[in-house]
């Protein structure tokens, strides 16, 4: 719950609380508030400000973390998880767990901090399932369609720096 600030109504002193999340035109003027992880929600930053991501159904169930793909579902644009063996290349990322049919955030760039297990400095590839790898893969020894995808650095045991490069398809 957001603090709250006093107004007045109609003459009348009234409490109410600072805004969290924007819907719009609705909360023209509103006293802002920080979210529960102490940030400032997208939703009240102007235009080109903010995080670059995008709101679209699933196809499946993704993971905190997992890498996604974005796809024509039957005239829908949705996300499932990305894949280096079926040619579903990396798009963005997820930061939160969402079931298949709901709404996922998918950021585009910036740093996944939903991740575990990292090297710090090391390179990260796509994989797949929507995971990544520090092996990149091996075009010797790949089976053909398999997607080579530099996906970024780590930063920390938990975050990857997000730069995704274009696919090189094995031949």
């Amino acid at each position: 719950m957001a603090d709250k600030y006093q107004t007045l109504d109609a003459g009348c002193k009234k409490l109410t609380e600072a805004t969290t999340v924007s819907t719009g035109v609705a909360e023209a003027g509103d006293i802002i508030a920080l979210d529960a992880a102490g940030k400032i929600d997208n939703s009240l930053l102007p235009t080109g400000i903010g995080a670059d991501t995008a709101v679209l159904p699933a196809s499946e169930n993704l993971g905190a973390g997992d890498f996604v793909n974005i796809f024509d579902d039957g005239g829908t644009v949705s996300v499932r998880l990305a894949d280096n063996s079926n040619d579903r290349e990396a798009n963005g990322f997820v930061l939160s767990a969402v079931t298949a049919a709901a709404n996922a955030t998918v950021y585009f760039e910036g740093t996944n901090n939903a991740l575990s297990g990292l090297t710090l400095g090391s390179r990260y590839y796509l994989d797949t399932a929507g995971g990544i790898t520090a092996t990149p893969v091996d075009p010797a020894s790949a089976a053909a369609g398999t997607i080579h995808q530099y996906i970024g650095r780590a930063t920390s045991a938990t975050e990857i720096n997000v730069e995704m490069d274009d696919k090189i398809v094995v031949a």
